[in-house]
């Protein structure tokens, strides 16, 4: 029993061997062949964003041509209030969702790279 133990503690001092041989040479190809992290979430938050921006113009128009029409419509003072308060709040919220893209925009070159130059 004892030497059926000797020869797995063998095989997996050989196992280990090979797997942190074989995970140090990913790691060392890896930066060769693939952008770096930033790069790649900078990408993907910028697509997520753009998603975003056209969803929530879509929505906007939707929602706020809904509110003109009760607007419009209704005879009731409070629901004529209440659809001028939504059209405030879907254009502030529409404004500063599309600003927040400008706003990434002018200053990443300022911040670019950790470093503030201003």
């Amino acid at each position: 029993m004892v030497k059926q133990l000797g020869k797995s503690g063998k095989l997996q001092t050989v196992y280990w061997s090979l797997v942190s041989m074989v995970s140090a040479a990913l790691i060392s190809v890896q930066p060769v062949m693939a952008d770096t992290i930033w790069d790649r979430f900078s990408t993907i938050m910028k697509d997520v964003y753009g998603e975003i921006v056209a969803i929530s113009t879509i929505v906007a128009v939707t929602v706020a041509a809904i509110a003109l029409v009760v607007r419009m419509v209704s005879r009731n003072q409070r629901a004529v209030d209440e659809a001028t308060s939504w059209l405030k709040r879907i254009v502030i919220t529409w404004l500063v969702l599309n600003s927040l893209g400008f706003v990434v925009a002018y200053l990443q070159p300022l911040i670019s790279g950790g470093n503030y130059t201003g």
